[in-house]
């Protein structure tokens, strides 16, 4: 005990670059936390020197309290720098994927973004030393801050919360199933209180170090239990598809035709690529596989097309001629809309589309846009700059409107959600009551082999459990998979292989409490902390 008291010591007595070095590493060692490592347990490593660090600006701060808040934000940027640069270095490669035009620009994503991105912890740990105090109660403030700073990410500047917190948890079945409860944001904040405990070993005596620390482990230990009894009740942590109570009369085919953005990009693409689509799309000579004559519903993905299908009529009659009378396609597509003042003279939308033999029947418009990716912010002045969005739209995507949807015959009704739209369950909250499955089209292929695409799956997958609903999940380049109300895999792909997922549909749960009173569930936890931080300021002070 004595070396720890001693260590715990050093790091709070630290200042000036050591003392941000310090948090950088510790940013960076939390990272590891989210997919495709998945290593839980370096929370418990990397957020208790955080307490020590935020101990060392409360009493370190010589200038008084604005000196104070001025280190502690300094400590949180760091820390917030370490963590996306570490977790998020695989967006530099959407700046070479397409060529070489945007090549100068990788800086800005790769240290630039995560920069940006690190203000928000910054603020953070600025308002957990505002509420800090002496004992055990200063942890609640740290996570208070950490969680307000989170809730910030996700909402402002259009919202990012990629690897949140909470988003750890997704590919831990046992864990992750308390999220039905609570939501995977509320559980971000109370597994960074229980990480961060363990500073009070070194720093605390009696039961001011044990109480805090028993009741981390309780609740950790509780959501465990919790978890493995809502997994045994159906049959485990790994589904068996023979038991598995599915939706009747419906056969799934996902296809994964792993096109690069060199051959999207290649002379008259647009035939071959809708060739090869409809050929892997039938693999009724392959032993054990069924035709598509035996498939009621064909998933195609985010935008696997360089023209408008539904106004290319050679195109969209080979795909009518494709289909069989029971078989419905969906695919993402490119929609456009006359519209005299746009260039062109079309509105053009990121759109997944429903077509049967008879033509389209069902379209909807992506609504949360990605900025820079799919259109460009202050347009005006940037364009005149020489910039312009990733994807080679004259005059980017519009966004859709908040009463588009999709219908789909022979589906449960669908809540359909274009690439990272799906990482934004507040967003979509209020459209998911009558919702029974989660349809996701997604092109993963700008980010290549990189922990992206498994990051992007894990939001999937966590957002299974949170709202009870199964999602179908389908990538151009992995990773295409799809899964039950309880997170678990009825069947996936591996990431850059050209493959055919064939799969029944897992029914829907009646709900959960999270899809109840998602609104509410994080308020409510962020109210408890904030109580308990103001609780423990008061006490301190006093």
């Amino acid at each position: 005990m004595q070396r720890f008291e001693t260590l715990a010591q050093d790091v709070l007595l630290l200042e000036g670059i050591k003392r941000y070095g310090l948090a950088f590493l510790c940013g960076g060692l939390a990272s590891l936390a989210q997919a495709p490592f998945d290593l839980l347990f370096v929370y418990f490593i990397a957020f208790p020197p955080l307490i020590l660090l935020l101990d060392g600006a409360f009493q370190g701060g010589r200038g008084g309290m604005i000196s104070s808040l001025k280190i502690a934000g300094g400590i949180g940027w760091s820390f917030g720098f370490g963590y996306f640069l570490a977790g998020l270095w695989w967006l530099g490669v959407a700046f070479v994927t397409g060529g070489d035009e945007f090549i100068w620009l990788m800086p800005l994503g790769v240290i630039g973004l995560p920069a940006a991105l690190a203000l928000f912890p910054a603020l953070g740990f600025v308002l957990a030393r505002v509420l800090w105090s002496g004992g055990g109660l200063r942890i609640f403030s740290f996570a208070l801050g950490l969680g307000i700073a989170e809730a910030m990410r996700a909402t402002q500047f259009t919202g990012f919360p990629w690897n949140s917190f909470g988003q750890a948890l997704a590919n831990h079945p046992a864990l992750s199933q308390s999220s039905s409860l609570f939501g995977s944001d509320s559980l971000g904040i109370v597994i960074v209180a229980a990480a961060a405990t363990p500073a009070l070993i070194a720093t605390e005596a009696g039961a001011r170090r044990w109480v805090p620390i028993s009741l981390a482990a309780m609740l950790v230990t509780a959501m465990a239990v919790f978890g493995f009894t809502r997994l045994s009740a159906q049959g485990g942590a790994r589904i068996d598809i023979a038991r598995m109570e599915s939706v009747p009369d419906v056969r799934l085919r996902l296809m994964q035709a792993n096109v690069s953005h060199a051959e999207m990009a290649a002379k008259d693409a647009g035939a071959t690529l809708l060739d090869r689509y409809i050929t892997l799309s039938d693999r009724a000579t392959s032993p054990g596989r069924a035709g598509i004559q035996d498939i009621t519903h064909l998933i195609w993905p985010e935008s696997p097309f360089p023209f408008i299908l539904d106004r290319e009529p050679r195109a969209l009659g080979m795909v009518t001629r494709f289909l069989q009378s029971g078989t419905i396609l969906i695919t993402g597509a490119i929609r456009g809309e006359d519209a005299p003042s746009a260039p062109r003279g079309l509105r053009l939308f990121n759109a997944m589309q429903a077509y049967d033999r008879n033509g389209l029947i069902a379209s909807y418009d992506k609504r949360h846009l990605v900025p820079f990716g799919e259109f460009l912010p202050f347009e005006a002045y940037l364009r005149a700059l020489g910039l312009r969005q990733f994807v080679n739209v004259i005059g980017g995507f519009s966004a859709g409107t908040a009463g588009s949807g999709l219908d789909v015959p022979g589906l449960p009704r669908l809540l359909p959600l274009i690439c990272y739209e799906i990482i934004f369950p507040h967003e979509f909250a209020l459209n998911q009551k009558s919702a029974d499955l989660m349809l996701n089209l997604t092109n993963d292929a700008w980010f290549g082999l990189t922990p992206g695409p498994h990051q992007h799956l894990a939001q999937a997958r966590i957002r299974a459990v949170e709202f009870g609903l199964p999602v179908i999940r389908a990538a151009n380049s992995g990773i295409s998979a799809v899964i039950d109300p309880y997170g678990r895999f009825v069947g996936r792909t591996a990431l850059g292989k050209t493959e055919i997922l064939d799969a029944p549909l897992p029914k829907a749960l009646i709900s959960t409490l999270y899809r109840q009173v998602i609104w509410f569930s994080y308020g409510s936890v962020m109210i408890c902390f904030g109580l308990l931080a103001v609780f423990g300021l008061a006490v301190s002070r006093r």
